[in-house]
């Protein structure tokens, strides 16, 4: 697809972002289609899918608006200046760089303990369930109102 423009709804299609976020990112500055079409349509290009799926797996991490328009910035800066930046900026640039994914590893570690608590959470509900099908829920063998009494052991 190089070169070719997509409509929005091609792009939130791709990217899994509704067509409201999407104009909510061009609103706030983060990505702003690259064009417009003679009836007004956005026209994106594959760069502005990219910057879209950057903030898309920025916002789950807890990464702020403004923390995404300043990587996208210095992700921009050293692209765009690839051989020509005095090397005193690149290497600003690049330790910008090298603290959000510094801040993104640390977040992603937290998320793997939260996960692995949930894991064991579930995993203790289940052992507390009647038979065979206790992992679905729906177990003939389960009573109304037989869910998890005080015996369940939830770690934190």
């Amino acid at each position: 697809m190089t070169g070719e423009r997509m409509r929005i709804g091609e792009v939130a299609e791709r990217t899994e972002l509704s067509l409201r976020t999407i104009r909510h990112y061009e609103e706030t500055g983060l990505v702003i289609p690259s064009a417009r079409s003679q009836g007004g349509f956005r026209l994106y290009t594959e760069a502005d899918v990219a910057r879209l799926m950057v903030v898309r797996r920025m916002k789950p991490l807890g990464f702020t608006l403004e923390q995404m328009r300043e990587l996208l910035a210095a992700t921009d800066r050293l692209d765009a200046g690839a051989g020509a930046l005095p090397p005193e900026e690149r290497e600003t640039l690049l330790g910008r760089v090298r603290a959000y994914e510094r801040e993104a590893s640390e977040q992603v570690e937290r998320l793997r303990v939260q996960l692995a608590r949930a894991e064991e959470f579930a995993e203790t509900l289940r052992g507390r369930l009647p038979g065979p099908e206790a992992g679905s829920g729906a177990g003939p063998e389960a009573e109304p109102g037989s869910g998890p009494g005080p015996g369940v052991e939830v770690q934190g």
